[in-house]
């Protein structure tokens, strides 16, 4: 009822923006970008939060990985009294027997897992790839959520006898077998040919995932029994005759691939890392304090490992990108409110070019809330038109951010609700006065002007 009584004041607002075009446009470029901001800026808020989501899911709930740091060494020098001494303090570094220690001591751990990773190339047929082999136990797949497209994991038995079954990932069921089925054939990795029991299922993996927090792509990988690969391929932690020859002649030798070679080669780690999992998330903390006491006193007091929760991390990581979110969100929003002053200043100019139009509309009989209604309708017009472009651009704006930089975006409705409705609400607001200001004319003097 009450916009029929208004239509027409609505209709000759309407009428005076399309008289004049090149004004109205120019006053709603200010909503259009600050829309089009507030859009992007969200999206990418939005985009950057789903990643992290994701990662948390890649990494696992409650796990925590220790890794070996490298620079330790086997020996350190120790502090104190034994420093002075000249006493040197030795580790074996990161081996099963941690693991057990691990299992056997700690009772919030519900299952654990080794990693032990070598660069191979997987062979058939003559078509070679290069390959991760990684070693791990049935729980990893649990831990890191990985599904199987195709076929089992290697039960117990084959991990526990250490036999030559495997688990591929989607990259290398592509490459050598492409349509076909893979299960139950063979693959050949180093002299070992490794039966294929399962296929990992393809997952998006991101750059900015961390290796560290235990992400890494699946897809390039070949999963094999850590105990196949320890009676198998090779173990770190034994030292054999011909290993040591080697070593000796790859001293003699300098070049790039042999610096690389004798670098593993004195890696004394077994394993790669730990990955295990606490049965409760507040238990995260404490679970770590202890893994760490634990490793310490086995490493005769050397810091040479690490225990990171990724979980913990991310989440860190997750609360300081929505901080940052939100000031994006308001540097943002501020363009919509000087679009709002920019619409009222030529309102308000508009209402001093129009005073006769003012007074000859007033003589007629138009009220004051006539008027009010007609300047109004002119702004809430034009900030709804520029919402409804800068809708559209910032979309656009999003999908571009992502093709170019790789920056991945979600544009949610919550967004384009906000933008749009705080654009009518700028319309509405800042136009009132310049409505307000046109309706206190009187229409004599509008008359004469």
């Amino acid at each position: 009822m009450i916009f029929k009584k208004y239509f027409h004041d609505i209709v000759i607002g309407f009428e005076a923006i399309i008289d004049n075009k090149l004004k109205s446009i120019l006053t709603a470029l200010g909503i259009i970008f600050g829309v089009a901001a507030v859009i992007s800026m969200m999206a990418i808020g939005n985009g950057a939060e789903q990643e992290i989501l994701e990662q948390i899911k890649m990494v696992g709930v409650n796990n925590i990985i220790i890794t070996p740091i490298e620079s330790a060494g086997s020996e350190s020098t120790s502090t104190g009294q034994e420093e002075k001494a000249g006493a040197k303090k030795f580790s074996r570094g990161l081996t099963l027997l941690d693991l057990q220690a691990i299992e056997e001591v700690v009772p919030t751990v519900n299952m654990l897992s080794p990693v032990i990773s070598y660069n191979y190339s997987a062979i058939i047929d003559g078509k070679s790839k290069p390959v991760v082999l990684e070693g791990v136990n049935t729980n990893y797949f649990t831990l890191f959520n990985i599904g199987l497209q195709s076929g089992e994991v290697f039960n117990r038995m084959q991990s526990e006898a250490g036999l030559p079954v495997c688990v591929i990932g989607d990259n290398i069921k592509t490459v050598f077998f492409n349509q076909e089925n893979p299960i139950g054939k063979h693959i050949k990795c180093g002299q070992i040919w490794l039966k294929i029991v399962g296929v990992v299922e393809r997952r998006d993996f991101t750059a900015s995932a961390s290796d560290e927090m235990g992400i890494s792509s699946s897809d390039n990988k070949i999963f094999i029994p850590a105990q196949t690969i320890l009676m198998r391929f090779k173990n770190r932690a034994l030292i054999r005759a011909d290993e040591v020859e080697k070593s000796s002649a790859r001293r003699r030798m300098v070049t790039e691939t042999t610096s690389k070679t004798s670098a593993d080669d004195k890696n004394p780690n077994q394993l790669d890392k730990i990955i295990l999992q606490v049965k409760e998330t507040e238990q995260l903390g404490s679970t770590a304090n202890i893994v760490k006491r634990i490793l310490l006193r086995r490493h005769s007091g050397l810091y040479d490992f690490e225990v990171t929760i990724p979980e913990l991390l991310l989440k860190q990581q997750q609360r300081t990108k929505k901080i940052f979110n939100i000031v994006l969100g308001a540097i943002a929003g501020i363009s919509l409110i000087v679009g709002g002053i920019g619409i009222m200043n030529i309102m308000l100019a508009s209402v001093m070019e129009r005073i006769r139009e003012i007074g000859t509309r007033q003589a007629i009989g138009a009220s004051r809330k006539d008027i009010v209604a007609q300047f109004l309708a002119e702004s809430t017009l034009i900030s709804i038109s520029g919402g409804i472009i800068g809708i559209v651009l910032g979309v656009v704006l999003s999908k571009i951010i992502t093709a170019v930089f790789d920056i991945k975006t979600i544009v949610s409705f919550f967004s384009i609700f906000i933008a749009f409705g705080v654009s009518a609400l700028v319309g509405i607001t800042f136009g009132y006065m310049p409505a307000k200001r046109a309706s206190d004319k009187d229409p004599v003097e509008s008359l004469r002007a």
